[in-house]
């Protein structure tokens, strides 16, 4: 399970913000190496609840073990975070007090060139958040002609020349040099040519797949969308995004429902000593959001 090593993004502003009280029931929809839902459950001790939620099985695996002091007040379960409202009703849990995703990818899933998320090492086309289904992301780019493979890479990476690198993957695709990600960047790079300044040319592009091959922004849509009904009167969301397309999807489903009211005005980012030991806290937003009264019945 050391394996699944995971530094906690922003766990003190989660805490503050849920502020978990025993007796009550929350969730974590993404839940990574348990991190976030070690924290609720130190905090609602003795006998608060948490559901945890994960589309990977190994992170499933290391937030067991990591849980396990916890007994049967942890109850975890594959799945993600668009069916969040199902399995929460599955669990006997229909509404909760608090729940929170912290969106993207976890430093596990990065550096282990296996997956296929990072550039830094080669490794399969994968980028499977869940690798038990679903198509990789070699598998998804064989589906796109270049018009629509170029959509996709401007669409969820914003990469401006995506025209460009569309039509350099699949000459590599129609070269037979398209099955690493070491092929990808290579794609990438005789595109845009190299690295200039912070960004690698390869960058967006991951990002673009990656997004596509977990359907990040349809899931992330369907959960804010069944928030209000997931959450108790005063129930708290909390969400940690890490680019724009993420944030800006919280922030307008925050401000435009009827049922929730904002409980930041604009997004909380990490503070400078945690930004400092943990690169992945750099890129992170956080909004949070608590559930309006319902009106009683007349």
């Amino acid at each position: 399970m050391s394996a699944f090593h995971h530094l906690t993004v922003m766990r003190d502003e989660t805490i503050a913000a849920l502020a978990p009280q025993p007796g009550r029931v929350y969730a974590d929809t993404t839940l990574g190496g348990g991190g976030h839902a070690e924290a609720i459950l130190e905090a609602s001790a003795p006998d608060g609840r948490l559901i945890g939620i994960d589309r990977d099985p190994a992170a499933l695996a290391a937030a067991g073990a990591r849980l396990e002091r916890f007994g049967d007040r942890a109850t975890l379960v594959h799945g993600d975070m668009a069916n969040a409202r199902a399995i929460l009703r599955d669990v006997g849990a229909e509404r909760i007090d608090g729940i929170i995703a912290d969106l993207g990818v976890s430093s596990p899933q990065l550096d282990d060139p296996a997956r296929g998320f990072s550039f830094g090492a080669d490794g399969p086309l994968d980028m499977r958040m869940d690798p038990t289904r679903g198509l990789t992301a070699r598998e998804l780019i064989e589906q796109h002609d270049e018009n629509s493979l170029a959509d996709l890479l401007y669409l969820y990476g914003e990469e401006k020349k995506s025209r460009r690198v569309a039509r350099s993957i699949l000459r590599a695709q129609d070269e037979g040099h398209l099955d690493t990600t070491a092929d990808l960047r290579r794609a990438c790079v005789r595109a845009l040519g190299p690295k200039k300044g912070r960004l690698d040319p390869a960058t967006r592009t991951f990002q673009a797949l990656r997004i596509a091959v977990n359907r990040e922004l349809e899931q992330l849509e369907t959960f804010v969308a069944d928030l209000p009904a997931i959450l108790k009167d005063d129930g708290v969301a909390a969400i940690i995004s890490f680019h724009s397309l993420e944030d800006r999807i919280v922030k307008w489903a925050f401000r435009n429902s009827p049922h929730l009211t904002p409980l930041t005005k604009r997004p909380l980012v990490a503070g400078d000593e945690e930004r400092e030991s943990n690169r992945r806290a750099r890129s992170a937003k956080f909004r949070a959001a608590r559930r309006n009264a319902r009106e009683e019945a007349a």
